[in-house]
């Protein structure tokens, strides 16, 4: 007869621990399960609530945070944002922001839109531009647009110039803060080279190739500078033309305001509201108080609701067309796909664009036969070579499939970015996109020097010449510096001659536009790099002619999202509403344990990254553009 195994006191205390932890996990993902069908259920009872809007409501959109194409964090994470002072997972989508004013427009309940901009996050100039269309779609279809602001930036001013009356307090202190487009960056050649003893190659392809610069030198080049200033000025143009247009003023009365401003302000007496309001950039100077009694007084007085005048907010509004969404629809679809961030290998989160996680999404799209289109939603500087290229086999069997791909380009879709772009059947971008910079660059850092300050050295043997070539406690052998500029030299071939044949140009057409130089998106159509001006919802609508779906009301757009999501979509977006909020109001510990991600300066991304390729023996190269502008 066998007698049951017994074991040891440390052995006991193990499997009691480890069956804590089983049971402790069991018993979150239970809770998480029973959260879902509360929510769910909630969302059923309220379905009659979400569905009505009483006559003469006031959309209030008030966004916090950055304009992304994608939400970086869960739901949950940015409920616990929205109810506290942290800045963290504060952001607003694009989408979300079209589609609510898009559904105002020919809403009969929604009399009018109220902006509050003042926590508006710095975005791209080709979101703002798309905001502002929306915008201006309201205005034309006879509904008041209102905007109101402690101060505003020249990001948050783009939106409000859209609207009939721009109110702003008359205690400002940043007034209408016009002052330009800048990009400065911190250089670091002699902080590491004289300083630390760092020594740092840099291997890249491309004259205007600039993005690692602040590693080798101490203050930008010529080149660098030649180029950001062209397709800056560009921009700056345009966005004294949009707001020009949207004010009745000249742009060059803007501009003036602009480059005179600090004059100005003197003169104003530091009174930065009053100039504003003489330069005829807002309608009048009132509180916040005062704009909503406005409010009340135009639409219907609610003496519940915040402000006082009947209103619903964006997650509100938004969370109504979700629940719209989520019925069946059995019509063929055009799917989007969106690809944000840097690009780097892997499986990789919302934010990112990672090699294998984004050839699954579009490799969703290709299997899936109700799918019938795709649009590549493309708002990325670039990254990894590698992946790049794996994300554009992606797009190139799509269309080998015979699906149409249609590629959008957001705020900036340059060097890798323009790379998974190149193969679409049709590239559209806003004249604001920045694009192109097609070039390549490696780099290589060596700390033997670091090192030898504090009396470390590296000693050893090795089998073969190059065999620990790639540590960077000893000085690069120039041998294996050739080899990495070699790989760097053939990348930069392999990225001409893809885009070459992929927009059926001459190479050396391509090498004319190359070398590593940034367009603006007006700027790139002139040159062949992209085919037309225009936003997601003409890159749809392209999409679904070049699949023969027929009438608008024939087909569905379908955006397709990372997999292994706890909530569907349409459910996710109820969180961010009214009712998803109450419903989580008494779960703080519980959604305080699903944190946000943090985000590492995408330069030091790279350079961490390169570094562990190195580690391996690998040569990371990199295609990829500092050409983000901050407002």
């Amino acid at each position: 007869m066998n007698e049951p195994r017994r074991h040891g006191p440390i052995a006991s205390l193990v499997i009691g621990v480890w069956n804590a932890v089983n049971f402790t996990r069991r018993l979150v993902l239970n809770l998480l399960f029973l959260l879902v069908l509360v929510i769910l259920l909630a969302a059923l009872l309220h379905d009659r609530e979400l569905a009505s809007i009483e006559a003469n409501t006031t959309l209030v959109i008030a966004p916090r945070g950055q304009i992304v194409e994608q939400f970086t964090c869960d739901a949950f994470s940015r409920f616990m944002a929205r109810n506290s002072e942290s800045d963290g997972c504060r952001e607003v989508r694009l989408r979300d922001l079209l589609s609510a004013l898009d559904a105002a427009r020919t809403d009969p309940n929604i009399k009018r839109v109220a902006l509050y901009l003042d926590e508006l996050g710095p975005s791209g100039f080709a979101s703002l531009r798309d905001v502002a269309a929306a915008l201006a779609a309201v205005r034309a279809a006879h509904k008041q647009v209102i905007a109101y602001g402690d101060n505003y930036t020249q990001g948050q001013y783009m939106l409000a110039a859209q609207a009939d009356e721009i109110y702003l307090d008359p205690m400002s202190q940043g007034g209408v803060m016009l002052e330009g487009l800048a990009s400065y960056r911190q250089y670091f050649r002699t902080a590491l080279q004289d300083k630390l003893g760092v020594d740092v190659r840099l291997f890249k392809v491309g004259e205007f190739k600039s993005a690692a610069e602040p590693f080798i030198l101490d203050a930008a080049s010529p080149e660098a500078k030649e180029a950001d200033l062209f397709w800056m000025n560009d921009i700056w143009q345009r966005m004294l033309a949009d707001v020009g247009k949207a004010r009745g003023l000249p742009p060059s009365a803007l501009k003036a305001y602009a480059d005179t401003l600090p004059q100005n302000a003197v003169a104003a007496q530091g009174d930065l509201a009053r100039l504003a309001l003489d330069h005829k950039l807002v309608t009048g100077l009132k509180t916040r108080e005062e704009v909503d009694a406005l409010l009340g007084e135009r639409g219907a007085a609610d003496t519940d609701a915040e402000g006082g005048f009947r209103q619903i907010g964006l997650d509100d509004y938004v969370a109504r067309l979700a629940v719209d969404s989520a019925r069946p629809d059995a019509r063929p679809a055009v799917a989007v796909v969106v690809a944000e961030g840097e690009i780097a290998g892997g499986t990789l989160p919302p934010g990112k664009i990672g090699g294998d996680s984004t050839v699954d999404l579009l490799e969703q799209a290709r299997t899936d036969d109700a799918i019938k289109a795709v649009v590549l939603r493309v708002n990325s500087p670039g990254g990894e070579v590698f992946a790049s290229e794996q994300i554009r086999r992606a797009v190139a069997a799509l269309k080998a499939d015979g699906k149409p791909v249609v590629v959008s380009m957001g705020d900036v879709a340059a060097s890798g970015g323009y790379w998974i772009s190149m193969n679409a059947d049709r590239i559209y971008a806003d004249p604001s996109t920045i694009t192109g910079s097609i070039g390549i660059f490696g780099l290589f850092p060596s700390i033997d020097r670091t090192l030898d300050r504090v009396g470390v050295h590296t000693d050893g043997v090795a089998t073969a010449p190059f065999a620990g070539a790639f540590d960077i406690t000893r000085p690069l052998d120039p041998a294996m510096a050739d080899t990495i500029q070699a790989v760097i030299d053939k990348g930069y071939r392999d990225f001409t001659g893809r885009v070459a044949k992929a927009r059926g140009r001459s190479l050396a057409q391509i090498e004319a536009v190359a070398q590593g130089r940034v367009w603006s998106g007006a700027q790139a159509k002139e040159r062949g790099l992209v085919d037309a001006f225009g936003g997601l919802r003409e890159a749809v609508a392209d999409a679904a002619a070049r699949a023969k779906l027929g009438k608008p009301n024939a087909w569905q757009t379908r955006w397709i999202e990372a997999g292994g999501k706890a909530l569907p979509q349409w459910l996710d977006t109820m969180l961010e509403s009214r009712v998803g909020a109450n419903l989580l109001a008494d779960t703080g510990p519980l959604a305080s344990l699903l944190v946000a991600r943090t985000r590492e300066p995408a330069l030091l991304h790279f350079v961490r990254n390169a570094l562990a390729q190195q580690g391996r023996g690998h040569v990371t190269a990199l295609a990829y553009c500092f050409c983000s502008l901050p407002q």
